[in-house]
């Protein structure tokens, strides 16, 4: 199956499980507080399927448009209600019932991300053990007496047993000014605290590159760099190279060990670079130009179809897995759930006030792309992507923008202080300026889709 394919799928999936969710979560709070529903559709516009259900004739749709979904309750606003039924509609319920129905399609995707990393922590989370190197002169990992052999334990006091851990932790603290206390295991075992002190974060969020930024360098075994399986067709098959070549020197510059080969090549796509390998106890000069690929978190790359040949004992030593009982799980994914949760909330903070950038936002493209990404890297990842984007779709639905379940909550608030109800005038006028800011954002995520695809 092409990439685009794979993406298209899984974006498919991605958006029918979250949104199904979310308004299942409308749908059964609404029946269990007696409202009639009239409709539960999955997508906007012509329903491409749909049937009745038995119980008060409801409709199940799946509709055309699957970047959202609806669910219809009786109203009088939206048309005529026999007087049998009024009690039934949905304006007429108190101000509490009705926040219990808007509140239940966020709260449901929440629960789901709760259930999906119960999941993966089940299932085991396989990961990079955050073991650092010798920090560049000059930086603040250098500063903070960081050495090589010390790992990563805990940032600010939270746990951190993989690379990604450590890397969205130090993403959540290095966005401003301060210092970030990390807790370390150094070469002989001993736990130390170290300070790393930082400067304006400003734009740290936008590449990815928190760890260079802080000179925080990962440790790598040294091995001669070997190559294992070639992919047909691919760059370095077209260069010469096969399976078992030992490579010796790129430009000129010694390799210590793959992942220096991996930096070569990404850096130079649709550049040449001089290769020298050993085979067969001779050593040869080769020219192999990377093929020019867009990745949707390190931009344009290079990329030449090789598979590296790693030795046993390095993979042991930097690879951890975390993996927990039913219930222990359980504890970790409601707690994983809220620092998510917590993490969004604040970058959406940051954007708003300009010390995190817009660039930031992403739509349906990036989406897709990092869903087909998932899925070929398997299933506990592909659960842990969801269960991301459905914390995302979660807050973002509760931020208190008229059109969002948010900006319905607001007007109930505002109802129970004042008593009454908003006048039809102020919420027509709220919905028109939240329709607004939604489509500016979504106008904005595609924009920011385009620029990485193009850029």
């Amino acid at each position: 199956m092409s990439d685009v394919l794979l993406s298209l799928l899984a974006l498919v999936i991605t958006l029918g499980l979250l949104i199904s969710f979310h308004e299942f979560g409308h749908f059964w709070v609404a029946r269990r507080l007696g409202v009639k529903v009239l409709r539960f559709s999955v997508g906007f516009g012509k329903p491409l399927w749909l049937r009745r259900g038995k119980v008060d004739d409801t409709e199940y749709a799946i509709a055309a448009i699957p970047l959202g979904g609806y669910v219809r309750m009786l109203d009088e606003r939206e048309g005529p209600v026999a007087a049998v039924e009024r009690h039934r509609a949905f304006n007429r319920q108190s101000v509490w019932t009705r926040i219990a129905i808007v509140v239940a399609g966020p709260l449901c995707n929440l629960l789901l991300a709760v259930l999906l990393y119960w999941l993966v922590y089940m299932l085991g989370v396989s990961g990079t053990r955050p073991l650092l190197d010798d920090p560049p002169a000059d930086t603040a990992a250098a500063a903070a007496g960081l050495q090589r052999g010390d790992e990563i334990m805990a940032v600010g006091g939270e746990p951190t047993p993989t690379l990604d851990a450590v890397v969205l932790a130090l993403v959540d603290h290095a966005l401003g000014d301060g210092e970030i206390e990390l807790t370390v295991r150094d070469a002989t075992g001993r736990s130390l605290r170290r300070v790393l002190s930082i400067q304006g974060g400003r734009g740290w969020d936008e590449d990815g590159q928190v760890l260079d930024k802080l000179g925080l360098r990962l440790w790598r075994p040294e091995y001669v760099p070997t190559i294992e399986r070639l992919v047909p067709g691919g760059a370095a098959e077209r260069a010469g190279l096969r399976a078992g070549d030992r490579l010796l020197a790129a430009n000129g510059k010694p390799l210590r060990n793959w992942e220096e080969w991996v930096e070569v090549v990404r850096a130079h796509p649709g550049r040449a670079i001089a290769v020298t390998v050993e085979r067969d106890g001779r050593k040869l000069e080769l020219s192999l130009t990377p093929q020019s690929v867009d990745d949707p978190r390190l931009g344009r790359i290079g990329q030449i179809g090789a598979v590296g040949q790693v030795p046993p004992e390095a993979l042991e030593r930097l690879r951890v897995e975390v993996r927990y009982g039913p219930v222990a799980a359980l504890g970790e994914a409601v707690a994983r759930t809220w620092q998510m949760s917590l993490f969004t909330l604040r970058m959406l903070g940051r954007m708003l006030v300009g010390t995190a950038s817009l660039e930031n936002l992403s739509g349906p493209l990036t989406i897709a792309q990092y869903a087909g990404q998932s899925v070929s890297y398997g299933l506990v990842a592909f659960l842990s992507f969801l269960a991301v984007i459905s914390i995302s779709l979660g807050v973002l639905n509760l931020l208190p923008i008229p059109v969002l379940d948010g900006g319905h909550l607001l007007y109930y608030l505002i109802e129970l202080v004042k008593g009454s109800p908003l006048s039809e005038t102020a919420q027509n006028l709220g919905q028109r300026l939240g329709l607004a800011v939604l489509i500016m954002l979504m106008g904005l995520a595609l924009f920011n889709d385009l620029a990485r695809l193009l850029g």
